[in-house]
């Protein structure tokens, strides 16, 4: 297949976009990565001319001082929490909830790198203000902290800034780095690797990287798994209905398709259009773009709703509901009987998140790339999940998991077993805090 040349540009500024503070990171003198860093803001303002996502970021971080200002007393007690994008935010959630209960009278400040956790929660966090995180330059890291003055920072997973971490050591600041998990390979970059030591506090994802922080020198590192699970048994003790949706699937047997790509979407479309059964289906793609989603609907020959637009007119009569907005694929799961997860068809480190479903005990499938996601890899093992490569084998695993009822709650059960036997990171992080 050809790509066009528009094609070949979007995909260097997507690689230039998703790996510019890797590429960053790995500058190991740090006047040279300052020196970087400064033109990065040009390169990231060139990016935004073709990115809408970007240029939310560009003009959100703009306003990022103004907002503190603003909404942060000079007699506040904060506690900062930073993330890269949602997906760190929902996994810091279970940490942040009981953080926020436990530090009642704090201000909650919130900072995310991405537009897509920014938009996604300025309104609706628990936080008492959300805002972007201002480049990591110099005067941005002591700006930033002199506004905010946190007496506890959480930063989650991978999010390494090294001007505000020296920042944060040299106010003596308390610093948690949760949910870690690294390979040997990172820990190659000098920069990176001292950025890493000054957190008070790193509590990893599982042994392997444990073990690789204590043998760069960190001697305050604790193996406590990941609080995404924590999240997710959250999600399903809310409970939350969905209007609708449950008319739309009047008793019978749900497909949902979380977080679609183009590649997965194919596959499904060819499903879709070439089925006999009277299963139902959710699709719910990775990006909200009216062009793409209206696209999306002409392709499929069955009838076809936009979530947006479901009424009681047309609910009952429809075969495929597209989910056009963003917010309520986690509430979702709940009315499904398998799931299919996308990402595992762009590449190693793209599927996205299968525990979301894993716990309201569906059946899942993949495609073929999940290697380094432990979870996928775990699941798969315990027969609860399975990997298809093309339409031929998305068909019979499909037709193959809905032959019964009891074929489905059997298979689902793993998955959700799987979650219960994860749950427990959050209490074993707060109780290494007393």
């Amino acid at each position: 297949m050809r790509l066009s040349k528009y094609t070949k540009v979007h995909i260097f500024l997507s690689f230039v976009k998703n790996n510019i503070k890797y590429l960053i990171l790995a500058i190991n003198n740090r006047a040279i990565y300052n020196f970087i860093l400064h033109i990065s803001k040009f390169f990231l303002q060139l990016i935004s001319l073709f990115d809408s996502k970007i240029n939310l970021g560009v003009k959100g971080r703009k306003e990022a001082f103004n907002t503190l200002k603003s909404s942060i007393d000079v007699n506040d007690n904060s506690i900062w929490f930073h993330c890269a994008s949602l997906g760190e935010y929902e996994q810091g959630l279970p940490l942040f909830m009981e953080l926020k209960k436990k530090y009642s009278k704090h201000k909650l400040i919130l900072s995310f790198f991405s537009p897509s956790g920014y938009e996604a929660k300025k309104d609706s966090s628990i936080a008492d203000v959300v805002v972007y995180l201002p480049l990591d330059t110099i005067n941005n890291s002591r700006r930033f902290l002199d506004l905010v003055r946190p007496e506890i920072v959480v930063f989650v997973k991978s999010e390494i800034w090294p001007n505000y971490l020296n920042e944060i050591e040299k106010r003596k600041i308390k610093s948690l780095l949760i949910c870690a998990v690294y390979s040997p390979s990172q820990m190659r970059f000098n920069l990176l690797k001292k950025s890493v030591l000054k957190f008070n506090h790193i509590f990893t994802q599982d042994e392997k990287s444990k073990e690789l922080f204590k043998s760069i020198g960190h001697n305050n590192v604790i193996c406590a798994g990941d609080t995404r699970y924590d999240r997710v048994s959250l999600s399903k003790n809310l409970n939350e209905d969905v209007k609708y949706i449950k008319e739309f699937i009047n008793n019978k047997d749900c497909l949902i398709c979380g977080s679609t790509w183009k590649n997965d979407e194919e596959i499904i479309i060819d499903y879709i259009n070439h089925s006999n059964n009277d299963l139902k289906y959710i699709i719910a793609p990775h990006e909200i773009n009216k062009e793409q989603i209206n696209n999306l609907k002409s392709l499929i020959n069955k009838e076809c709703v936009l979530f947006s637009e479901i009424s009681t007119d047309n609910i009952k009569s429809a075969s495929v509901v597209i989910v056009d907005n963003i917010g309520n694929l986690s509430k979702l799961y709940k009315y499904a009987s398998l799931a299919y997860i996308g990402g595992g068809f762009n590449g190693e480190g793209k599927l996205h998140n299968s525990l979301e479903a894993a716990v309201f005990s569906l059946p899942i499938i993949i495609g073929k790339y999940y290697s380094k996601f432990p979870e996928a890899v775990s699941m798969i093992n315990n027969g609860g999940m399975f990997s298809i490569s093309s339409k031929d084998s998305l068909k019979n695993k499909i037709n193959d998991l809905i032959q019964s009822k009891e074929n489905l709650n059997r298979i689902g059960s793993l998955n959700s077993d799987f979650i219960k036997n994860k749950i427990g990171a959050t209490n074993i992080i707060l109780e290494h805090l007393k």
